[in-house]
């Protein structure tokens, strides 16, 4: 029988791995008289968390832990919702990445100890996802899902930086720094898009976001209004804005303040869809992983997604 609660770790994120060891041995200790007990999986390989989250729950265990970043956490979602498995297994944060957005959004600590201590004695919460149907690296049609974001344009070529070229100044001061580079280079692509069907803009566009949780790019308040269980996807555009314009307005990403800015606009509904017109590139970034590029679509799924070991509003374990 496995255990009913399974941590998966990413040896990769941020700078965990002279930790992990401390990391593993604390998560035991917490959980050692838990019913079922847990078991410890370290990924391998890039999407390595999908395959052990599909594996463990088809095998019952109840709660995994995701020791991790965005990235990772949108990678074990993405493989309980691609098997239908969302009401199965239950996830639990432990934000060890870069960008740990989601985290921020639901109140998890960032601090080691007192997350895992929220893993065992925090509520628990059912909470909205998303599926993006996009156009994969190589031209083909991929479907992915997500927890907090899916967008395009300015943020795609920024987390394809933050991927390429990991450096040693933080995350935020990395995210940064990719953001100034990106906005030198970045081509402001002629998009549509529509939201519920309607169309809300069309010509040229910085960014287009539709999110779930409030942060991307490691504590950017992206979309300052969004709740993860309203049943809604907050759909920020950012319309064409010359370099310097950019640069000068970067700042008030991090506020949230950006949403008063007259180039910028927000929408709220179940289903995006952005199309490029005349064969415009708008590279794709899924929970900061870079990801093809539209056209995409993007459909809220309502309550997909339980979460344990989160403070605020919710249920007792």
């Amino acid at each position: 029988m496995p255990a009913t609660t399974l941590a998966i770790l990413n040896p990769h994120a941020g700078n965990v791995s002279r930790l992990l060891g401390r990391i593993e041995s604390r998560l035991l200790e917490s959980f050692s008289d838990a019913p079922g007990g847990l078991e410890i999986e370290r990924t391998r390989a890039p999407r390595d968390a999908s395959r052990i989250a599909r594996e463990a729950s088809r095998a019952g265990v109840k709660r995994l832990i995701v020791g991790g970043g965005d990235g990772t956490l949108g990678e074990v979602v993405s493989g309980l919702l691609a098997a239908g498995l969302g009401q199965e297994t239950e996830i639990g944060l432990l934000p060890l990445g870069s960008g740990c957005d989601f985290a921020r959004t639901v109140g998890v600590p960032r601090a080691l100890d007192q997350a895992i201590d929220a893993l065992r004695s925090g509520l628990c919460r059912r909470v909205d996802a998303g599926r993006v149907v996009h156009t994969g690296p190589g031209g083909e049609e991929e479907t992915r899902f997500f927890l907090n974001e899916a967008s395009f344009g300015l943020s795609g070529s920024i987390v394809d930086s933050v991927n390429r070229h990991p450096g040693k100044l933080g995350p935020r001061a990395g995210f940064l720094r990719a953001s100034l580079g990106a906005i030198a280079r970045h081509h402001q692509p002629d998009v549509v898009v529509r939201v519920d069907g309607k169309e809300v803009h069309a010509g040229r566009i910085a960014l287009v976001l539709a999110a779930n949780g409030r942060y991307c790019g490691a504590g950017m308040e992206m979309a300052p209004g969004a709740e993860c269980d309203d049943g809604l996807l907050d759909v920020v555009i950012v319309k064409a804005l010359s370099r310097p314009r950019l640069g000068y307005n970067l700042p008030s990403l991090y506020s949230g303040r950006h949403v008063n800015h007259p180039a910028v606009s927000v929408h709220r509904g179940t289903r995006v869809e952005a199309e490029p017109v005349g064969g415009d590139h708008a590279p794709l970034d899924i929970d900061g992983e870079a990801a093809g590029g539209a056209p995409m679509r993007v459909d809220l799924l309502p309550r997909a997604i339980g979460l344990f070991g989160l403070p605020g509003p919710g249920r007792r374990p």
